[in-house]
Order: C-alpha cells, then structure tokens, then sequence
C-alpha cells in the first residue's frame, strides 16, 4: 500500500508510479488515438454530410451521464469491498492483541505462553498467504513437526487454529483454567474463523463477469464512436477529446478492478505485511513476562 501525504497533491500529479492508470494504459491509448484520428480523417474528407451529425452530441450527453453512474456504482462497489477487508484486518489485529492479553493473565506456564506467542502470530501469517494463494512457511514459526503436519493442509489457517483449540482443551482438562475462562477464550478463537471467513468472501466473489464485461464493451463503443458527434465541432482534435475520455473512463474501471481484491500484492491493496508484523510484534511484548 503506498503511503502518501494528501496535502501535497500537486506533486503527486508529476510523480508516475508503476500503478499509475496512465503507465497502464498507454499503449491503449495510443491505439485508440491512431483510431479515432484515421475515424476523423475519414469523416472530415469522406462524409460530405457530417454537419448533420452535430446532432448526436446531445445523444452522446445522456449516454456520457449514464456511463458515469455505470462507474460510480462500480468504483463505491469496489471501494466497499477494499474498506470491508481493512476492518477485518483491523479486526484481526484487535483480536490477537485480546486474546494474548487473556493468555498472558489466565496461563502460568511459560511453555503454554511460548506457545500462544507463536500460534498467534503463525495465524496472522498464515491468513495472509492463505489469501494471496500461497504460503510461505519460512515467515510461520513452526516446529519440525508442525510443518510436517501443516504441509498435509490446504487450507493452512485451519491447522494453526486447530493446534490452538487442542492445546487450550487440554489446558482446561489438567484444570489450570475454569470452564468460564475457556469460554472467553473460545470467543476469540472463534472470531479468527469468522474473519477469514469474511475476507474468503471478499476475495472469492467478485464482481459478476456480464457487468464487468458489458461495462468495458460500453466505454469502447462510447469512446471509439465518440468523433462522429464532435468533429463538426473540434475538426481533428476529436481524436484527442476520445483518447482522453478513454483514459478517464477506463482508469475508473481499472483502479475498481484493483482495489475489489484487496489482499494482492498490488501498491494499492491492504499493508497486510505490516498487519501481520505489528501484531506479532504486539503479540510477543505481551506474552513475554
């Protein structure tokens, strides 16, 4: 996630970055350029009667409005999504740093608190890969014997979750904590589920494959037809009026795209990283008394 001072914004209008939608596009911007400019040319010296075309940039008004309410309901679609997975995240955070705190105060037992100092933080870990599609067990602190066994899960979180509850059940059979201590842990141990479950949603959902398609099939209509309505009017810089609608209605579509999924690895999805550090960071200064 890039980080940034919003006050400064004139700088950033200068300052290109490989997620810039212009370093994106700018072979399709080209393209569409060439096109729109041969499009012209041809009306220009080849349709004696395209004064009487000046009529459609009113058509083209109504359709540029509904385009934009197309996009504004794509882009707060996407941004709901990329805001719902940086509460859980942040949820996630809350609920590690809640449950260390228990432990530090119900377990004596240093090896338990070692433990939970690990699992905890495996967790966060784990989640993280989990939804990027891969793992790497090198950021996970984990036993010979715990990456035997985790190697034999797909679903890796489910494994740190499970040794948690095993290790808490057999915790509270010796009688070192009261059935209403288990239950309060328990309630944490649970929320883990239902965050992920949460952010699998975001990230297995997306936005129907006929909306996004119909969407992009409208824009290049929109744009590539766009010199019949304005070259009675702005003659051969129609073309660059296209090229420059093109890249303002496509960039919308594209920074939606990017931000739907927001557990990437893209500069502008959730500093999951850093999540995942701070908490184990928190994590370890809690439970190492």
């Amino acid at each position: 996630m890039i980080k940034y001072n919003p006050k400064t914004w004139f700088i950033h209008i200068f300052n290109f970055r490989k997620s810039d939608t212009f370093i994106i596009l700018w072979k399709e911007l080209v393209l569409i350029a060439l096109f729109t400019l041969g499009l012209t040319y041809l009306e220009i010296h080849f349709m004696s009667n395209h004064e009487m075309l000046k009529g459609l940039m009113s058509v083209y008004s109504l359709v540029g409005f509904v385009i934009s309410l197309l996009l504004v309901f794509r882009t707060n679609t996407a941004y709901e999504r990329w805001w719902e997975g940086r509460k859980k995240w942040g949820e996630l955070v809350n609920n590690s740093r809640n449950l260390a705190i228990k432990i530090s105060t119900m377990l004596s037992n240093p090896a338990d608190k070692l433990f939970f100092n690990r699992m905890i933080s495996n967790y966060a870990f784990g989640m993280k890969e989990h939804l990027r599609d891969g793992l790497r067990l090198e950021e996970l602190d984990l036993t010979e014997e715990e990456k035997l066994e985790i190697a034999n899960y797909v679903h890796k979180p489910n494994y740190i979750i499970q040794k948690m509850y095993a290790r808490i059940q057999a915790i509270k059979e010796n009688g070192e904590i009261t059935q209403v201590e288990y239950l309060a842990i328990d309630t944490n141990l649970k929320t883990f589920s239902d965050i992920i479950g949460a952010c699998e949603r975001i990230k297995n959902t997306p936005i129907p494959f006929s909306y996004s398609s119909f969407l992009k099939k409208f824009i290049f209509i929109y744009v590539v037809t766009l010199p019949l309505a304005f070259v009675s009017t702005f003659g051969y810089y129609s073309a660059i009026i296209a090229t420059f609608v093109f890249y303002v209605l496509v960039s919308m579509e594209i920074l939606a795209e990017e931000i739907e999924d927001p557990f990437g690895v893209d500069e502008n999805d959730l500093p999951t990283q850093e999540l995942c550090v701070k908490i184990k960071s928190n994590v370890t200064e809690i439970l190492r008394f």
